[in-house]
């Protein structure tokens, strides 16, 4: 929704307003956001295809879920109401990593959590077009060589990742 309120933090990642979701992206403000991770037993990631009604990055593939930390949430509600949202799921997170705000990262800091689930899926349509399954290698090469239909922001938190999980 692109009115609904969020915070916008400092550079410590303190609150120091809510603003609409719009006006900070439009703005450049700084906030919250998580992405979590989805793998099934085989070690394959789950990405999503963003759906083309979406405002940012429409038709891109991008982590399992994400989205933005809503106004009285911290990071750790945010994720595993996200899983419910966008897949459908509830599954045990672990908490990976933050990244810090800047703007590669659309001025979101991003807390990136994991977790393991082989489906079934019931994906929120008006935010996913589609789920794929890829083995690690594959996610490697088409981050390694900047495949355009990933986001940026992907790309940033799966090099992240692999730096710290090999």
């Amino acid at each position: 929704m692109p009115n609904e309120p969020l915070a916008v933090v400092d550079e410590l990642d303190r609150i120091i307003a809510y603003r609409p979701r719009r006006e900070i992206h439009a703005l450049s403000l700084r906030h919250r956001a998580v992405h979590i991770l989805v793998f099934n037993r085989d070690g394959q990631l789950l990405l999503q295809k963003r759906s083309r009604n979406k405002d940012l990055n429409q038709g891109l593939w991008d982590s399992s879920a994400a989205g933005h930390v809503d106004q009285g949430e911290d990071y750790a509600d945010c994720a595993p109401r996200e899983l419910r949202e966008e897949l459908g799921i509830d599954a045990a997170l672990t908490d990976l990593f933050k990244l810090e705000a800047c703007p590669e990262l659309g001025m979101e800091f991003i807390r990136v959590y994991q977790c393991r689930h082989d489906g079934p899926f019931s994906f929120a349509a008006e935010e996913i077009d589609e789920l794929q399954w890829l083995r690690l290698d594959e996610v490697d090469n088409r981050v390694n060589g900047d495949d355009a239909a990933l986001t940026e922001t992907f790309k940033i938190i799966w090099r992240h990742y692999r730096t710290l999980h090999g």
